[in-house]
């Protein structure tokens, strides 16, 4: 299964057309930050994923947040900036909402996509959260201007 994955993943890296993702950064009450690790891909992240066609970046934001992390948004985002997110796909962009307004109606359950989740504090992220991720919360954190690069 893995290997059908990296085949998928490097067939659409050079297939696709423009696309388009929303990612949250979501921080609770308490100011810890909730990040996903995927199954397909290395270190921790904050949950997001493509936006589908006839979506919102809103739509697909709200989908992602409860696909990844059972996390409904009770209040609205606050776009932070979009990135170019060379990941996959040098077509990829990526705009970042901060999500304080939320409820999680139940810890999500691991699955093929995501391998594992959880809320952070700032100062004990996971040693393998990305350096786009850790940049991102960053900014947001100590209110800097969104980079232009994810």
């Amino acid at each position: 299964m893995a290997l059908v994955n990296r085949v998928l993943h490097f067939y659409w890296r050079f297939s696709r057309g423009l696309t388009v993702g929303a990612r949250g950064l979501v921080l609770d009450g308490d100011g810890r930050v909730f990040l996903i690790k995927h199954a397909y891909a290395p270190g921790w992240q904050l949950p997001g994923g493509g936006v589908e066609a006839g979506e919102t970046l809103l739509d697909a934001l709200a989908r992602e947040m409860a696909e990844e992390g059972n996390i409904e948004l009770t209040g609205p985002p606050v776009l932070h900036g979009i990135y170019f997110h060379p990941f996959y796909s040098i077509r990829d962009h990526v705009a970042l909402y901060v999500i304080r307004d939320f409820r999680q109606t139940a810890p999500p359950v691991p699955n093929r996509e995501i391998a594992a989740h959880g809320f952070f504090s700032l100062e004990a992220l996971p040693p393998d959260t990305t350096p786009g991720t850790r940049a991102r919360i960053t900014e947001v954190t100590e209110g800097k201007p969104a980079a232009q690069r994810w």
